[in-house]
């Protein structure tokens, strides 16, 4: 069974909605330098703790405000034959992130986004989760 391991909340405005997220729960934001577009990784506790860090970025034209999981496969290509055997179609091709993994977003057949990820092999693992350090689902 696959887990989800981060999410990416998409807004018009990132530095506007990270207040409200710094105050309601505590979480910080770093901005992730270097990629083609603006990236915030959201830590949202430590390691210790349950749960998992996620993004905070601007929607792709045409798309809506909202927030995307994404979840860690063992292997990219046989999740995508899988999405579109099942009635999912792939919205955003497999790409290479250097030192994170693979990566795709897909559409459940009711137009729900997931991303999908293989992380790398040198990406850590720890109690049988992923943690990454670096944002795992840049477009």
């Amino acid at each position: 069974m696959q887990r989800v391991i981060h999410f990416e909340i998409y807004t018009d405005d990132p530095e506007a909605v990270q207040p409200f997220y710094e105050k309601v729960f505590g979480w910080k934001f770093e901005k992730f330098e270097g990629g083609p577009f603006e990236y915030w990784v959201v830590r949202t506790g430590n390691d210790k703790t349950p749960g998992i860090n996620g993004g905070l970025t601007r929607p792709r034209e045409g798309q809506p405000p909202g927030t995307i999981n994404t979840v860690a496969v063992p292997s990219l290509d046989r999740s995508i034959k899988k999405i579109e055997e099942s009635g999912g179609k792939i919205c955003v091709p497999k790409m290479q992130i250097p030192n994170v993994g693979w990566l795709a977003y897909a559409e459940d057949p009711a137009g729900n986004i997931v991303g999908v990820i293989q992380p790398a092999p040198q990406v850590k693992k720890s109690n049988g989760m992923v943690r990454r350090e670096v944002a795992a689902s840049v477009r």
